[in-house]
């Protein structure tokens, strides 16, 4: 190729929500790239529980950008459901249980603004799923919601591009690029941009280490119950996201100390205490698995270009809702860059330059 065109229009670093999020992206805008992702890293797509929740935390506020982002996220893993011939989203709703008669009250006012009263459902099953959960009170119906089965989504797109040449499996080292020309170049082939998409492993980034990363570990549990459970999610303080029939995910706490990927007897403690206020039914613990979330000061994810270079540009800080920030963002920084939509400041790493040039 001659030396004004790159052997391809982008090198992806990184296979979680968000570099999965932006190669499907730049797939559809017809781009070239590769992928390069160590699949015996841990990583902390495949830990999470991947629930889309549009009314979370205590005082029910709606997620932010809901309307625009969840439509957009069906869309997109029902696409890929069919390009993959896979079954990886799971729509259900999400019963909260009132831990009060007041707290019942304060939710059923707030469930008369037009925005709110979008998600709330009937409650059709809460006795179903009352038969193994405490709701004394009641619960309130959360419509709208669902999870994505991560680990079986990223693998199929894994083995999609890997049958396409795209996918490079292997560890990325800042010391095998060269920035010095107009592109890209990395191990003998040319790149017109890179695109950083490591989550929490970013924050020992040389170009992006100055962004106010904050990340924060969380632990899940495998359960199994002697009661068969509901297809619907249960959420008061902890989750609770069914399987199958008698299998659960239970999550998830949130820690700082130590950071690393290693569950502990302290968050086992937690959950399970916090499980036995929700969960009628005796169980056993069959697995826990422990991730660090990239999340951000803001709480809002880093996106864009770099300051300084141009050809460099990260799609992370997609914190505890990657599945449902991920592929609307994708769409927005692929649009940016290609067609020069602007970005939602509250997104853009512009916000944060004044820290790169102090």
């Amino acid at each position: 190729m001659n030396n004004s065109t790159p052997d391809y229009d982008y090198l992806i670093v990184g296979h979680g929500i968000g570099g999965l999020s932006i190669a499907w992206h730049l797939q559809t805008a017809g781009k070239s790239f590769k992928i390069i992702h160590d699949s015996s890293a841990p990583n902390s797509s495949r830990v999470a529980a991947g629930v889309l929740n549009p009314l979370t935390g205590k005082k029910l506020v709606k997620t932010w950008l809901a309307d625009d982002l969840f439509p957009y996220a069906y869309r997109f893993y029902e696409e890929l459901e069919t390009t993959l011939n896979a079954k990886f989203l799971h729509r259900t709703s999400v019963y909260r249980p009132f831990r009060s008669l007041a707290e019942q009250n304060t939710y059923l006012a707030q469930t008369a603004e037009p925005g709110i009263a979008r998600y709330v459902g009937e409650g059709r099953d809460q006795e179903a799923v009352a038969a193994y959960t405490h709701m004394e009170h009641g619960a309130l119906e959360v419509t709208g919601a669902g999870w994505i089965d991560l680990p079986l989504l990223m693998d199929k797109s894994i083995t999609y591009f890997s049958e396409k040449g795209q996918f490079i499996e292997g560890v990325f080292d800042f010391h095998d690029l060269n920035l010095s020309g107009e592109f890209v170049k990395w191990k003998g082939n040319t790149y017109g941009k890179l695109m950083l998409c490591q989550g929490f492993t970013a924050v020992n980034d040389p170009v992006f280490d100055w962004l106010p990363f904050a990340p924060v570990k969380g632990q899940v549990l495998e359960i199994e119950t002697e009661q068969k459970l509901e297809s619907h999610i249960v959420n008061q303080g902890i989750f609770i996201l069914p399987l199958g029939e008698t299998k659960a995910k239970v999550g998830a706490t949130y820690s700082w100390d130590p950071l690393d990927w290693t569950p502990t007897k302290a968050c086992r403690e937690e959950l399970e205490e916090k499980l036995a206020g929700l969960l009628k039914s005796t169980y056993k613990v069959t697995g826990e698995i422990a991730g660090i979330r990239p999340s951000v000061k803001d709480r809002r994810p880093l996106i864009g270009v770099h300051p300084v270079r141009k050809n460099i540009c990260i799609f992370n800080g997609l914190g505890t809702k990657g599945v449902t920030l991920g592929p609307f963002f994708a769409n927005e920084l692929v649009q940016h860059l290609e067609n020069g939509k602007e970005l939602n400041p509250l997104v853009n790493i512009q916000r944060y330059f004044s820290l790169y040039f102090h």
